[in-house]
């Protein structure tokens, strides 16, 4: 029998609303239509089971807006990130003749240096360590690759010179969305790892999280170049912020780390080489190379949010690094001390001197790179 449900809509917290914008923008509406065909194309998400980990301040305004390097694989290095934030404010401060100010901000990178807090507020603001939960799209041809509508303009090798789009993004659960984005947030809020397919922590973590923070807002999507191996697909790297960041991230792979790493021969050296040449010009978004495959997969990003802002950390979230200072003091029990007299300058084995001369022909493959470029916007 059908009854008729009561509206509830004025009694919803604002953290737990989900609002569409009509008509969107012309760039919304493209970015839209292309995340409604991903629908279709890649129909299956598929969660990370590693967060990734940023800081938020909030605003005297409303909401909370992230702070730039946001992607750092656990805690204590979102934490070590928001100490060297109070330092830059520290010496800002007393620059602008503020002492006091600074006095503050120094004090409060200090303590991060010696206790795991997740949350300070200084300065008059409100500081939190915050996480996002990964998901990939999946279809029968593997996982999503950037759509049409993903900005991709960085030149070759200069990637990581654009600017992020997660720093200063404002995490606010009220702004309005495209249709296909305000679907997307409601299933990826619903989902929860299934009992037996992660550590029983993690799961009953998860569970818990729907409860406790049961609204959310979607990041910008990152990017990553991920190999196939067996049937499973792999990440090669943290996700960038844009694909060609990510794409820069594998050519240094294939031309500087993975000869040392892999003590490739000359031959296979000039294969890797190859290979990353190839993905330079086309900058496309597949390699196959050597027998193996690698692909430009888009991440998205959904940050969790409750009646008090954006989810922190959790305690199934692995943070295996204490506070610099408090390893600091554990190096030193086990018997190293930087103060003792320092050893003699050795010479470099031999694979030291090769990554040197990698990274050196690296750097002068980009300068030429960027001469060119000058000469032609010239």
């Amino acid at each position: 029998m059908l009854g008729r449900m009561p509206d509830q809509s004025d009694s919803v917290p604002v953290y737990r609303t989900i609002r569409m914008m009509a008509p969107p923008p012309p760039e919304v509406a493209l970015a839209d239509a292309d995340a409604w065909r991903a629908r279709q194309t890649y129909p299956e998400i598929l969660g990370a089971q590693r967060p990734v980990f940023g800081i938020a301040r909030e605003r005297d305004e409303g909401g909370w807006e992230l702070q730039e390097h946001f992607g750092a694989g656990a805690p204590q290095e979102a934490r070590d990130d928001l100490a060297a934030v109070f330092r830059r404010l520290a010496r800002e401060a007393v620059e602008a003749g503020d002492r006091s100010a600074g006095d503050e901000f120094a004090a409060a990178a200090e303590r991060l240096d010696w206790e795991p807090l997740n949350e300070m507020t200084v300065g008059g603001s409100r500081y939190r360590v915050v996480r996002a939960e990964q998901f990939i799209r999946f279809g029968p041809t593997g996982p999503e690759p950037p759509r049409p509508s993903d900005p991709d303009s960085a030149p070759v090798g200069e990637g990581h010179e654009l600017p992020d789009p997660v720093a200063g993004f404002v995490v606010d659960p009220y702004t309005a969305t495209g249709m296909s984005e305000g679907i997307l947030k409601g299933e990826l809020l619903a989902m929860v790892w299934e009992e037996g397919s992660v550590p029983d922590r993690v799961w009953i973590d998860s569970r818990r999280a729907v409860r406790s923070h049961p609204g959310g807002v979607l990041l910008p999507a990152g990017f990553v170049m991920a190999e196939e191996i067996h049937g499973n697909w792999t990440p090669s790297a943290a996700a960038s912020s844009n694909p060609q960041a990510a794409r820069d991230v594998l050519t240094l792979d294939l031309r500087v780390v993975a000869p040392i790493i892999q003590k490739l021969s000359g031959k296979d050296r000039v294969r890797y080489a190859r290979a990353a040449d190839r993905l330079d010009a086309r900058r496309g978004i597949e390699l196959r190379f050597a027998g193996r495959y690698f692909r430009l997969v888009r991440v998205e990003r959904l940050m969790r949010i409750g009646p008090d802002g954006p989810e922190g950390p959790r305690r199934s979230d692995p943070d295996p690094q204490p506070p610099v200072k408090v390893h600091d003091q554990q190096l030193r029990a086990q018997g190293f001390d930087d103060e003792e007299e320092v050893e003699e300058p050795r010479e470099r084995t031999a694979a030291e001197r090769d990554l040197i001369d990698l990274f050196a022909q690296e750097e002068a493959r980009r300068q030429a790179r960027l001469k060119r470029n000058e000469q032609k916007d010239g």
